[in-house]
Protein backbone atom coordinates (compact mmCIF):
# COMPACT_ATOMS: atom_id res chain seq x y z
CA UNK A 1 0.00 0.00 0.00
CA UNK A 2 3.01 2.34 0.10
CA UNK A 3 2.15 3.41 -3.46
CA UNK A 4 -0.84 5.16 -1.86
CA UNK A 5 1.25 7.12 0.64
CA UNK A 6 2.97 6.75 3.98
CA UNK A 7 1.34 3.83 5.78
CA UNK A 8 0.84 4.35 9.55
CA UNK A 9 1.39 1.61 12.13
CA UNK A 10 -1.71 -0.57 12.36
CA UNK A 11 -3.10 -3.90 13.42
CA UNK A 12 -5.85 -5.84 11.71
CA UNK A 13 -8.15 -8.51 13.01
CA UNK A 14 -9.50 -11.57 11.23
CA UNK A 15 -10.91 -10.75 7.79
CA UNK A 16 -9.83 -7.10 8.11
CA UNK A 17 -7.60 -5.12 5.76
CA UNK A 18 -5.98 -1.71 5.42
CA UNK A 19 -7.30 0.78 2.91
CA UNK A 20 -7.12 4.45 2.02
CA UNK A 21 -10.19 6.58 1.33
CA UNK A 22 -9.99 8.13 -2.14
CA UNK A 23 -13.48 9.65 -2.35
CA UNK A 24 -16.40 10.40 -0.03
CA UNK A 25 -20.01 10.31 -1.19
CA UNK A 26 -23.18 10.84 0.80
CA UNK A 27 -23.26 7.46 2.53
CA UNK A 28 -20.48 5.53 0.84
CA UNK A 29 -16.69 5.71 0.62
CA UNK A 30 -14.38 4.65 -2.18
CA UNK A 31 -11.48 2.81 -0.55
CA UNK A 32 -8.29 1.57 -2.21
CA UNK A 33 -6.91 -1.67 -0.77
CA UNK A 34 -4.28 -4.22 -1.79
CA UNK A 35 -7.10 -6.21 -3.40
CA UNK A 36 -8.26 -3.23 -5.41
CA UNK A 37 -11.01 -0.66 -5.08
CA UNK A 38 -14.06 -1.14 -2.86
CA UNK A 39 -17.22 0.86 -2.29
CA UNK A 40 -17.60 0.82 1.47
CA UNK A 41 -20.03 1.85 4.18
CA UNK A 42 -19.52 2.67 7.85
CA UNK A 43 -19.97 -0.04 10.44
CA UNK A 44 -22.78 0.55 12.91
CA UNK A 45 -20.28 0.74 15.77
CA UNK A 46 -18.18 3.44 14.08
CA UNK A 47 -21.24 5.48 13.19
CA UNK A 48 -22.57 5.19 16.75
CA UNK A 49 -19.31 6.01 18.53
CA UNK A 50 -18.42 9.05 16.38
CA UNK A 51 -19.39 12.15 18.34
CA UNK A 52 -18.76 14.54 15.44
CA UNK A 53 -18.61 14.35 11.65
CA UNK A 54 -14.89 15.15 11.90
CA UNK A 55 -14.32 11.69 13.41
CA UNK A 56 -15.79 9.97 10.35
CA UNK A 57 -13.55 9.06 7.38
CA UNK A 58 -12.37 11.84 5.09
CA UNK A 59 -10.50 11.75 1.79
CA UNK A 60 -6.93 10.62 2.51
CA UNK A 61 -7.77 8.71 5.70
CA UNK A 62 -6.28 5.30 6.32
CA UNK A 63 -8.98 2.92 7.51
CA UNK A 64 -9.37 -0.67 8.63
CA UNK A 65 -12.29 -2.39 6.99
CA UNK A 66 -13.84 -5.82 6.84
CA UNK A 67 -14.96 -7.38 3.58
CA UNK A 68 -18.51 -8.52 2.92
CA UNK A 69 -18.30 -9.45 -0.74
CA UNK A 70 -16.24 -8.60 -3.82
CA UNK A 71 -15.99 -4.85 -4.28
CA UNK A 72 -17.82 -4.12 -1.01
CA UNK A 73 -16.45 -3.24 2.40
CA UNK A 74 -17.41 -2.07 5.87
CA UNK A 75 -15.18 0.52 7.54
CA UNK A 76 -14.56 -0.51 11.14
CA UNK A 77 -12.21 2.25 12.31
CA UNK A 78 -10.19 5.27 11.19
CA UNK A 79 -6.45 5.22 11.93
CA UNK A 80 -4.85 8.25 13.64
CA UNK A 81 -4.17 11.12 11.23
CA UNK A 82 -0.67 12.49 10.76
CA UNK A 83 -2.10 15.76 9.43
CA UNK A 84 -5.63 17.09 9.19
CA UNK A 85 -6.70 19.80 6.78
CA UNK A 86 -9.82 21.32 8.35
CA UNK A 87 -11.99 24.38 8.09
CA UNK A 88 -15.10 25.73 9.75
CA UNK A 89 -18.03 24.08 7.99
CA UNK A 90 -19.88 26.48 5.72
CA UNK A 91 -22.96 27.97 7.37
CA UNK A 92 -21.93 26.91 10.90
CA UNK A 93 -19.92 28.34 13.76
CA UNK A 94 -19.14 25.21 15.72
CA UNK A 95 -18.79 22.33 13.24
CA UNK A 96 -15.43 21.19 11.92
CA UNK A 97 -15.21 20.04 8.32
CA UNK A 98 -12.23 17.81 7.53
CA UNK A 99 -11.29 18.58 3.94
CA UNK A 100 -8.69 15.82 3.73
CA UNK A 101 -6.29 13.92 5.96
CA UNK A 102 -2.70 12.69 5.94
CA UNK A 103 -1.59 15.39 3.51
CA UNK A 104 2.11 16.13 3.08
CA UNK A 105 1.99 19.24 0.87
CA UNK A 106 -0.69 21.89 0.28
CA UNK A 107 -0.50 23.55 -3.12
CA UNK A 108 -2.05 26.99 -2.58
CA UNK A 109 -3.28 27.88 -6.05
CA UNK A 110 -4.08 31.39 -7.25
CA UNK A 111 -4.28 32.81 -10.74
CA UNK A 112 -2.52 35.90 -12.05
CA UNK A 113 -5.09 38.63 -12.62
CA UNK A 114 -8.45 39.22 -10.99
CA UNK A 115 -8.31 36.21 -8.66
CA UNK A 116 -5.07 37.27 -7.00
CA UNK A 117 -5.59 38.34 -3.36
CA UNK A 118 -2.62 38.43 -1.02
CA UNK A 119 -4.86 38.61 2.07
CA UNK A 120 -6.58 35.37 1.03
CA UNK A 121 -3.14 33.86 0.49
CA UNK A 122 -2.28 34.66 4.12
CA UNK A 123 -5.43 32.79 5.16
CA UNK A 124 -4.48 29.79 3.02
CA UNK A 125 -0.99 29.76 4.53
CA UNK A 126 -2.41 29.85 8.05
CA UNK A 127 -4.74 26.92 7.38
CA UNK A 128 -1.97 24.87 5.72
CA UNK A 129 0.54 25.39 8.53
CA UNK A 130 -2.09 24.60 11.17
CA UNK A 131 -2.95 21.36 9.34
CA UNK A 132 0.65 20.23 9.58
CA UNK A 133 1.11 20.28 5.81
CA UNK A 134 3.97 22.03 4.02
CA UNK A 135 2.58 24.91 1.92
CA UNK A 136 3.73 25.58 -1.64
CA UNK A 137 2.35 28.62 -3.48
CA UNK A 138 1.43 28.20 -7.15
CA UNK A 139 0.38 31.10 -9.38
CA UNK A 140 -1.30 29.90 -12.56
CA UNK A 141 -2.23 31.41 -15.94
CA UNK A 142 1.01 33.34 -16.26
CA UNK A 143 0.46 33.91 -19.98
CA UNK A 144 -2.60 36.04 -19.17
CA UNK A 145 -0.62 38.78 -17.42
CA UNK A 146 2.07 41.19 -18.51
CA UNK A 147 2.96 42.12 -14.92
CA UNK A 148 3.91 38.80 -13.33
CA UNK A 149 6.83 40.35 -11.43
CA UNK A 150 4.49 42.73 -9.60
CA UNK A 151 2.33 39.85 -8.39
CA UNK A 152 5.36 37.80 -7.42
CA UNK A 153 6.81 40.64 -5.36
CA UNK A 154 3.56 40.70 -3.35
CA UNK A 155 3.81 36.95 -2.81
CA UNK A 156 7.42 37.21 -1.70
CA UNK A 157 6.43 39.85 0.87
CA UNK A 158 4.23 37.33 2.73
CA UNK A 159 5.85 33.99 1.81
CA UNK A 160 8.82 34.18 4.25
CA UNK A 161 10.57 31.09 2.93
CA UNK A 162 7.52 29.31 1.55
CA UNK A 163 8.42 28.21 -2.01
CA UNK A 164 6.37 29.71 -4.81
CA UNK A 165 6.09 28.99 -8.52
CA UNK A 166 4.69 30.89 -11.47
CA UNK A 167 3.30 28.45 -14.02
CA UNK A 168 1.17 28.23 -17.11
CA UNK A 169 -0.49 24.84 -17.44
CA UNK A 170 -1.30 25.30 -21.13
CA UNK A 171 2.16 26.39 -22.31
CA UNK A 172 4.04 24.30 -19.74
CA UNK A 173 6.04 27.26 -18.41
CA UNK A 174 7.31 26.66 -14.87
CA UNK A 175 5.88 23.14 -14.59
CA UNK A 176 9.24 21.34 -14.63
CA UNK A 177 10.41 23.35 -11.62
CA UNK A 178 7.18 22.53 -9.77
CA UNK A 179 7.45 18.82 -10.60
CA UNK A 180 10.99 18.74 -9.19
CA UNK A 181 9.69 20.10 -5.88
CA UNK A 182 7.15 17.26 -5.56
CA UNK A 183 8.18 13.69 -4.71
CA UNK A 184 6.41 10.41 -5.54
CA UNK A 185 4.13 8.91 -2.87
CA UNK A 186 3.65 12.32 -1.24
CA UNK A 187 0.03 13.32 -0.77
CA UNK A 188 -0.73 16.76 -2.12
CA UNK A 189 -3.92 18.81 -1.80
CA UNK A 190 -4.80 21.63 -4.18
CA UNK A 191 -6.58 24.55 -2.53
CA UNK A 192 -7.88 27.62 -4.32
CA UNK A 193 -10.90 29.47 -5.58
CA UNK A 194 -13.15 28.14 -8.31
CA UNK A 195 -11.75 28.69 -11.78
CA UNK A 196 -8.10 29.31 -10.91
CA UNK A 197 -7.00 26.36 -13.03
CA UNK A 198 -6.59 23.58 -10.46
CA UNK A 199 -8.02 20.89 -12.75
CA UNK A 200 -5.87 22.10 -15.64
CA UNK A 201 -2.85 22.05 -13.33
CA UNK A 202 -3.65 18.44 -12.29
CA UNK A 203 -3.82 17.42 -15.95
CA UNK A 204 -0.53 19.17 -16.66
CA UNK A 205 1.22 17.46 -13.74
CA UNK A 206 -0.29 14.11 -14.74
CA UNK A 207 0.54 14.69 -18.41
CA UNK A 208 -2.84 13.23 -19.29
CA UNK A 209 -6.50 14.30 -19.22
CA UNK A 210 -7.54 13.24 -15.72
CA UNK A 211 -9.84 16.15 -14.91
CA UNK A 212 -12.56 17.90 -16.85
CA UNK A 213 -11.71 21.56 -17.44
CA UNK A 214 -13.72 24.66 -18.28
CA UNK A 215 -12.99 27.69 -20.42
CA UNK A 216 -12.16 31.20 -19.28
CA UNK A 217 -14.92 33.75 -18.84
CA UNK A 218 -14.15 36.86 -20.85
CA UNK A 219 -15.64 39.35 -18.36
CA UNK A 220 -13.31 38.60 -15.44
CA UNK A 221 -10.63 36.21 -16.78
CA UNK A 222 -11.71 33.50 -14.32
CA UNK A 223 -12.11 29.91 -15.33
CA UNK A 224 -15.34 28.03 -14.92
CA UNK A 225 -15.82 25.79 -11.90
CA UNK A 226 -15.44 22.11 -12.84
CA UNK A 227 -14.57 20.08 -9.69
CA UNK A 228 -17.64 19.08 -7.66
CA UNK A 229 -16.16 16.85 -4.96
CA UNK A 230 -12.86 15.99 -3.29
CA UNK A 231 -11.00 13.04 -4.71
CA UNK A 232 -7.58 11.45 -4.19
CA UNK A 233 -5.87 10.43 -7.44
CA UNK A 234 -2.60 8.62 -8.07
CA UNK A 235 -0.65 9.94 -11.04
CA UNK A 236 1.60 7.81 -13.23
CA UNK A 237 4.54 9.71 -11.74
CA UNK A 238 3.62 8.40 -8.29
CA UNK A 239 2.22 11.70 -7.01
CA UNK A 240 -0.97 11.49 -4.95
CA UNK A 241 -3.22 14.47 -5.59
CA UNK A 242 -6.38 15.61 -3.80
CA UNK A 243 -8.40 17.96 -5.95
CA UNK A 244 -11.02 20.03 -4.12
CA UNK A 245 -14.00 22.15 -5.14
CA UNK A 246 -13.18 25.86 -5.26
CA UNK A 247 -13.09 27.54 -1.87
CA UNK A 248 -12.83 31.32 -1.92
CA UNK A 249 -13.08 31.55 1.86
CA UNK A 250 -11.59 29.11 4.32
CA UNK A 251 -13.19 29.59 7.72
CA UNK A 252 -10.47 28.93 10.29
CA UNK A 253 -11.06 26.07 12.68
CA UNK A 254 -7.90 26.21 14.78
CA UNK A 255 -5.14 28.48 13.61
CA UNK A 256 -2.99 29.53 16.58
CA UNK A 257 0.16 27.71 15.44
CA UNK A 258 -0.62 28.54 11.83
CA UNK A 259 -0.73 32.26 12.62
CA UNK A 260 2.70 32.03 14.24
CA UNK A 261 4.17 30.47 11.09
CA UNK A 262 2.36 32.70 8.58
CA UNK A 263 3.05 35.94 10.42
CA UNK A 264 6.52 35.12 11.70
CA UNK A 265 7.63 38.71 10.99
CA UNK A 266 5.02 40.08 13.38
CA UNK A 267 5.86 37.46 15.99
CA UNK A 268 9.52 38.50 15.83
CA UNK A 269 8.59 42.16 16.19
CA UNK A 270 6.44 41.38 19.23
CA UNK A 271 9.42 39.77 20.95
CA UNK A 272 11.20 43.15 20.77
CA UNK A 273 8.44 45.06 22.56
CA UNK A 274 9.41 46.62 25.87
CA UNK A 275 6.66 44.82 27.77
CA UNK A 276 6.08 41.09 27.53
CA UNK A 277 2.29 41.52 27.67
CA UNK A 278 2.25 44.34 25.12
CA UNK A 279 -1.09 44.62 23.32
CA UNK A 280 0.53 46.58 20.47
CA UNK A 281 -1.66 49.61 21.00
CA UNK A 282 -0.42 52.72 22.78
CA UNK A 283 2.08 51.04 25.09
CA UNK A 284 5.53 52.69 25.15
CA UNK A 285 8.30 50.77 23.42
CA UNK A 286 5.97 48.78 21.15
CA UNK A 287 8.05 47.40 18.29
CA UNK A 288 4.95 46.60 16.20
CA UNK A 289 3.65 50.18 16.33
CA UNK A 290 7.14 51.47 15.56
CA UNK A 291 7.32 49.23 12.47
CA UNK A 292 3.91 50.49 11.34
CA UNK A 293 5.05 54.09 11.74
CA UNK A 294 8.32 53.46 9.90
CA UNK A 295 6.54 51.60 7.12
CA UNK A 296 8.51 48.36 7.54
CA UNK A 297 5.22 46.64 8.44
CA UNK A 298 2.23 47.46 6.25
CA UNK A 299 -1.08 48.39 7.82
CA UNK A 300 -2.78 45.91 5.48
CA UNK A 301 -0.70 42.98 6.76
CA UNK A 302 -1.19 44.06 10.37
CA UNK A 303 -4.94 44.30 9.77
CA UNK A 304 -4.97 40.84 8.19
CA UNK A 305 -3.15 39.42 11.21
CA UNK A 306 -5.63 40.99 13.63
CA UNK A 307 -8.62 39.76 11.62
CA UNK A 308 -7.37 36.17 11.56
CA UNK A 309 -6.32 36.32 15.22
CA UNK A 310 -9.80 37.48 16.27
CA UNK A 311 -11.35 34.78 14.10
CA UNK A 312 -9.23 32.08 15.74
CA UNK A 313 -10.04 33.37 19.25
CA UNK A 314 -13.76 33.39 18.43
CA UNK A 315 -13.57 29.85 17.02
CA UNK A 316 -11.76 28.62 20.14
CA UNK A 317 -14.46 30.04 22.41
CA UNK A 318 -17.14 28.31 20.37
CA UNK A 319 -15.19 25.04 20.30
CA UNK A 320 -14.85 24.98 24.09
CA UNK A 321 -18.63 25.05 24.37
CA UNK A 322 -18.88 22.30 21.75
CA UNK A 323 -16.31 20.12 23.55
CA UNK A 324 -18.31 20.38 26.76
CA UNK A 325 -21.46 19.33 24.90
CA UNK A 326 -19.59 16.45 23.22
CA UNK A 327 -18.28 15.20 26.57
CA UNK A 328 -21.80 15.31 27.97
CA UNK A 329 -23.12 13.37 24.96
CA UNK A 330 -20.29 10.83 25.31
CA UNK A 331 -21.22 10.00 28.89
CA UNK A 332 -24.90 9.91 27.98
CA UNK A 333 -24.11 7.21 25.39
CA UNK A 334 -21.98 5.27 27.89
CA UNK A 335 -24.80 5.44 30.45
CA UNK A 336 -27.36 4.17 27.91
CA UNK A 337 -25.07 1.28 26.93
CA UNK A 338 -24.61 0.36 30.61
CA UNK A 339 -28.37 0.43 31.18
CA UNK A 340 -28.94 -1.77 28.12
CA UNK A 341 -26.37 -4.33 29.32
CA UNK A 342 -27.89 -4.38 32.81
CA UNK A 343 -31.39 -4.84 31.40
CA UNK A 344 -30.22 -7.68 29.15
CA UNK A 345 -28.41 -9.30 32.10
CA UNK A 346 -31.56 -9.44 34.24
CA UNK A 347 -33.72 -10.60 31.32
CA UNK A 348 -31.50 -13.68 30.96
CA UNK A 349 -31.95 -14.67 34.61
Amino acid sequence: MNEWGKVPAYETGTNEQLGRVTAVFQKQYRVMTTDGETLSELSGKLRFEALTKAELPAVGDWVIQSGREAGKGRIERVLPRSTQFSRKAAGTETEEQVICANVDIALLVMAFGHDFNVRRLERYLTVAWEAGATPVIVLTKKSLTASADEFLSEVEAVAFGTPYFAVDSLTGEGLDDLREALRPNETIVLVGSSGVGKSTLVNALAEEQLMETGGVREDDERGRHTTTHRELKRLSSGLLLVDTPGMRELGLWDGTDGLTSTFSDIEELAESCRFRDCQHGEEPGCAVQAALTEGTLSHERWGSFLKLKHEVAYAERKQNAVLQAEEKEKWKKIHKQAQARTKLKYQKR
